[in-house]
């Protein structure tokens, strides 16, 4: 079978490239993931690398299912005694601490926590100190493998040894109760790894060829695990785009793609710049404004495509205006064929949503915001998911004391903290099966209703063994998750009831235990969320890695794209241009305001100094000092030498190629840029 069918000549090199380190450096659209998988398949076809010893690391489920599938399907045909694992980081770890936690002392039936239960226990160790400050700190600390000893040896100040003291007893109460957060899955596989040498000799040997997507994104902790598996070989592929690394307000080091040649002797780089995805027109705009960085190795998006629209930009007096204009626009493109879902609306912050929301409500546009309330984090769902977990594993405490009275039984707080006094370290679960020790402690009656809690979890692991359906009626006639919720609330939670249970059905189905349906749970993000037919909104950040043919960037003013402030990464902040502007396929659309309303108040700013640097803009951005810049921008006034004076309506082009619709007294002409002056 020929593996490089469809390939460009660096895609091919890449793919054929087999032995020692390398880092396919890929531009955004060139194709990437199909060189990845390509050369996945190559390696296994065509050189004989037995599957079962590659690995392959991405960070979104949806990437790694993706990858399986494509490769699996170009080594159809092949007599396969093994397949490669193809999983996020944080996946790898899970399996890999399942096997091997017991080196800390800890038992293999841990429970995997999401971000609410986090703050829950961190809510509950009382601390005067803001809960997303300590989350955000012991996140920071794990990921740089300290532990609570060694960063309240180190404090430098009352208020690290206070969040350190936090760290220490929120560690405490994980280990207690054998939780694991979801930095935990690569902090503890660290340990193991540093702790154990011989271990990590023979897992490096078992995975003797790593590949590893996204590799701008990796952090330091990411970057030591990586040192471990390959220490015995150099047969390291990474593929990563430098100018698409965004995530370093969460960790990631753009020193690791930035200096992998130096760090692994021998490395070879090839760059991937032909772009497949989007138009001269955009690609001409991105490669101007990521110019600008000089931390970077360098390369330039090379179209592919015929030369399309140029991009739009556009200016409003408000955010209302801009709303109600991108939706007439949006509109026009529907009733032209093109469907909602290659439609996207980007913004710089999270909070800019509610006004691109209100805009597409009052038009009765169908939309999706990525990264609102993931479905699995709403409450009534977790309730259901708390139960399935009490059916894995009866001793999970943390399960067990969300559900014991939801729906209520009588066993409130004061009920559930004397227990848990009376277990005096025990699993809860550990001191009920000791009767007359906790009949005698909790009460007759507590007992009863304890006992007849676990006689319910028995009855539903027993309902599952004979069909799902048995599950699922047993589940809605004894347990009514709903009576919790008003009546207003009702159909919506009960809807979302029905999902989840089609989900757990369709997955059961597949042979699979609800274990594993639990951890991809945990280890889902809002990228594995599949968007149905209806506008995509989200922030720039969460757009990574998808395109759509139609992009609108709303918000493009300085303060808020580039977001400015103390500690702010200029260079970063335009990576995230970049990343903006090469979702687009087909057509980009860039929009700022004279005023936008954000956090209870309007502001006044300039527009977006990338628009300048990509030159869409003709004028000066304004400077740090707030020195005013005169831009040629819509509502300007210009001057022609035979049409006179107009007002200027849209602008779209950059550089010499900026065209401007002007009105010349109720007379609407396109014009170069070039043969206008500002009045």
């Amino acid at each position: 079978m020929d593996f490089l069918k469809g390939l460009n000549a660096r895609q091919s090199e890449a793919v054929e490239c087999i032995d020692g380190a390398l880092l396919i450096l890929a531009g955004a659209g060139s194709g990437k993931t199909k060189t990845l998988i390509s050369r996945l398949a190559y390696l296994i076809g065509a050189v004989g690398i037995p599957p079962s010893s590659i690995l392959c690391l991405t960070f979104t489920n949806k990437a790694s299912n993706e990858m399986r599938e494509r490769a699996m399907a170009m080594l159809r045909g092949f007599d396969l005694d093994s397949q490669p694992l193809l999983c996020t980081f944080h996946k790898f770890g899970l399996l890999f601490l399942k096997r091997y936690i017991s080196l800390l002392d800890r038992g293999a039936n841990f429970v995997l926590l999401d971000s609410d239960d986090c703050k829950k226990i961190i809510k509950s160790l009382e601390s005067k100190i803001a809960t997303s400050t300590l989350l955000s700190a012991i996140s920071f600390y794990k990921n740089a493998t300290l532990s609570p000893s060694e960063v309240l040896s180190g404090a430098r100040d009352g208020e690290e040894r206070k969040i350190a003291k936090v760290y220490e007893e929120y560690q405490e109460y994980l280990l207690r109760n054998n939780l694991l957060d979801f930095d935990d899955l690569l902090y503890l596989t660290y340990l193991i790894l540093e702790q154990n040498p011989s271990l990590a000799s023979h897992i490096s040997k078992k995975y003797a060829y790593i590949m590893v997507d996204e590799y701008q994104d990796t952090n330091p902790l990411q970057y030591k695990i990586l040192r471990l598996l390959t220490q015995e070989h150099s047969n390291l592929c990474v593929v990563g785009d430098d100018d698409q690394s965004i995530y370093g307000w969460r960790g990631a080091d753009i020193r690791n793609i930035l200096e992998f040649t130096q760090d692994f002797p021998n490395a070879k780089m090839i760059k991937l710049e032909q772009n497949y995805r989007s138009t001269p027109e955009i690609l001409r705009v991105a490669n101007a404004l990521i110019s600008k960085n000089s931390q970077r190795l360098g390369k330039v998006l090379e179209p592919t495509l015929e030369n399309g629209e140029e991009v739009e930009v556009s200016v409003y007096e408000s955010d209302r205006e801009e709303m109600r204009a991108i939706s007439k626009k949006i509109i026009a493109l529907h009733k032209s064929g093109v469907s909602y879902k290659d439609i996207a609306i980007l913004y710089r912050l999270n909070g800019m949503a509610k006004s691109v929301e209100d805009g597409l409500l009052k038009e009765r546009i169908p939309y999706k915001v990525i990264g609102s309330i993931r479905f699995y984090e709403r409450s009534e769902v977790k309730d259901v998911i708390s139960y399935l977990r009490l059916m894995v594993n009866p001793s999970d405490d943390f399960s067990l004391l969300r559900v014991i009275n939801r729906p209520k039984r009588g066993f409130g707080k004061a009920s559930q903290d004397k227990l848990i006094s009376l277990a005096r370290g025990r699993r809860i679960y550990e001191f009920f099966c000791n009767e007359s020790e906790c009949k005698e402690g909790i009460g007759e009656k507590n007992y009863k209703t304890l006992k007849e809690f676990f006689d319910l979890i028995a009855e539903l692991k027993e309902a599952l063994k004979h069909s799902f359906e048995r599950f699922e009626d047993t589940f809605s006639q004894r347990i009514d998750i709903l009576s919790e919720y008003a009546i207003s609330e009702k159909e919506e939670r009960g809807s979302n009831l029905k999902e989840l249970f089609a989900s757990l059905k369709e997955e059961i189905a597949k042979n699979r235990g609800i274990e594993d349906f639990l951890n991809d749970l945990s280890l889902s993000s809002d990228l594995d969320v599949e968007v149905e037919n209806s506008i995509s909104c989200m922030s720039v950040h969460l757009s990574k890695g998808l395109e759509f043919d139609y992009v609108f960037v709303v918000g493009c003013e300085n303060g808020f794209f580039p977001l400015l402030g103390d500690g702010g990464d200029m260079e970063e902040e335009r990576r995230l241009g970049y990343v903006a502007f090469t979702r687009a396929k087909k057509k980009l659309f860039l929009s700022y305001t004279h005023m936008r309303f954000y956090r209870g108040k309007s502001s006044c700013l300039p527009p977006s100094k990338f628009l300048f640097e990509a030159n869409l803009l003709q004028g000066e951005s304004e400077t740090s000092e707030g020195v005013g810049e005169r831009v040629m921008g819509s509502g300007a006034m210009v001057r022609h030498k035979i049409f006179g004076v107009g007002r200027v309506i849209e602008v779209s082009g950059g550089g010499k190629e900026m065209r401007v619709r002007v009105n010349f007294g109720g007379n609407e002409r396109w014009i170069l840029s070039s043969f206008l002056e500002l009045v």
